[in-house]
């Protein structure tokens, strides 16, 4: 095997790879020499096949199914043995010229083909002890576990039938049939629909236009689509429906006392403050950590500069960008409407893909150097989180996990890249910061504006 390197521009390299017609022949008699002891032929004895007939049945299949092989392996050592970091799986190229390719196939002619790849970059990590970076925390108020018990009570209310005019908090269960220039539209129609006042439920004026009506009542609402309407053949239209009020209900709201925390499965309501105290502490540990993640990324971000591979990234931008237009499409929206060009997003996008690729491979060189493994009892753990997202469906997401070793894999990712935060911040200064609630839930979009 003769390998010669006919390209190096940047992370991409080309290799030319030569495999002698003797080097194929001699693949070529071990392979028909295995054969004979697996081909049952008419008229020989197992194993007695001689070669050369063996040639005249399989000669073409088998020298197809060498060279194959043969490229296959001759790929791998070629990379190997010149210790690349290939990013993703090399291209091959083999003469598509026929004449040649049965010179091949007949052993008159060398096999010659070319490998194409692109290589990782080489990564000098920061200093990771002089990172620093920033958490928010809240303080636990003792009126968030009595929100958060409020709330829990709240969704537990129960509507009773009443007498009089519908209010903010009543439920009304009414008829309607939406019209938009006097003719009805699909998705415009309902019976016996149950709407809370004041839950915003609906497109806006239409609960505001049930607030004092009484059971048999019977009223055209007028109301408008909003512009940015999710389907866009109503966005923006002025619709009036009718309706008609089969019944006001009241809410009551359920006691709060031993008994309720029962129903739900507590000893009592002070194992109930505990429950709530408990999750709103984990909510708070979670979205403040989601920050913490987001602003360490940031600083690894802007302390590493390096080439990356372009088919990663076109990759990744692929992956991205098939997201967005499929979202939008389904909403029946465009750029413009979310106020930008084609032209800008994909710049964007793009951004956001070199990003991600980016810190993929930062993450996983520090992983690397410093040997963070991920054991088979986390994925495991991983795989039955997984699956209980899925009720009723346990048995088959189960299968299709254990069957696809790619979508295991994927598994495998999440966990890898929060061993990795944890190992960085090991190392690194993490100043926190008091913030207020509504500051530690703001969405990333919301702080970037």
């Amino acid at each position: 095997m003769e390998i010669t390197e006919t390209s190096s521009d940047g992370l991409k390299r080309e290799l030319k790879v030569t495999i002698g017609a003797s080097e194929l022949e001699q693949r070529v008699q071990t392979r028909l020499d295995e054969l004979k002891t697996q081909v049952n032929i008419k008229g020989f004895r197992p194993g007695k096949v001689p070669v050369t007939h063996l040639r005249k049945l399989y000669g073409r299949s088998v020298m197809a199914e060498v060279l194959e092989k043969t490229i296959s392996e001759t790929t791998q050592k070629a990379i190997t043995d010149r210790k690349e970091r290939p990013a993703l799986e090399p291209d091959i190229a083999v003469t598509e010229d026929k004449d040649e390719m049965e010179k091949i196939i007949s052993g008159d002619a060398d096999l010659a083909y070319t490998i194409s790849f692109e290589i990782l970059p080489e990564i000098e990590i920061t200093d990771l002890s002089k990172i620093k970076v920033e958490k928010p925390v809240v303080k636990l108020a003792k009126d968030d576990v009595d929100k958060g018990i409020k709330n829990i009570q709240e969704e537990a209310v129960t509507y009773t039938k009443k007498d009089g005019k519908a209010k903010d908090g009543d439920q009304v269960t009414i008829d309607y049939v939406g019209k938009i220039d006097g003719e009805a539209f699909d998705g415009g129609t309902g019976e016996g629909t149950p709407i809370i006042l004041g839950k915003s439920q609906f497109i806006p004026g239409f609960e505001d236009g049930l607030v004092g009506l009484k059971t048999g009542d019977k009223k055209t609402i007028d109301c408008k689509f909003p512009e940015e309407y999710p389907a866009k053949e109503l966005a923006g239209k002025d619709a009036k429906f009718d309706v008609t009020v089969n019944e006001v209900a009241g809410p009551e709201l359920a006691k709060l006392d031993d008994e309720f925390a029962k129903k739900l499965g507590l000893e009592n309501l002070a194992a109930l403050r505990d429950a709530v105290e408990t999750r709103i502490k984990d909510d708070y540990e979670s979205a403040s950590r989601t920050h913490l993640k987001r602003n360490l990324l940031d600083s690894l971000d802007k302390t590493h500069k390096f080439e990356l591979p372009e088919a990663l990234v076109e990759r990744e931008f692929e992956s991205v960008w098939q997201q967005v237009t499929s979202e939008l499409e389904k909403v029946g929206r465009t750029f413009e409407d979310e106020d930008t060009t084609e032209d800008k997003a994909r710049k964007e996008y793009r951004d956001l893909a070199e990003r991600r690729v980016r810190l993929g491979l930062i993450m996983s060189e520090i992983g690397e150097k410093n040997t963070v493994k991920i054991s088979d009892e986390e994925v495991s753990q991983a795989l039955m989180e997984r699956v209980k997202q899925f009720p009723g469906q346990e048995r088959e997401v189960y299968e299709y996990y254990q069957k696809n070793t790619q979508a295991l894999a994927e598994l495998r990712v999440p966990i890898f890249e929060n061993k990795v935060v944890d190992y960085i911040l090991e190392l690194a200064t993490v100043n926190e910061k008091n913030v207020t609630v509504e500051e530690l839930f703001k969405t990333d979009e919301e702080e970037d504006a």
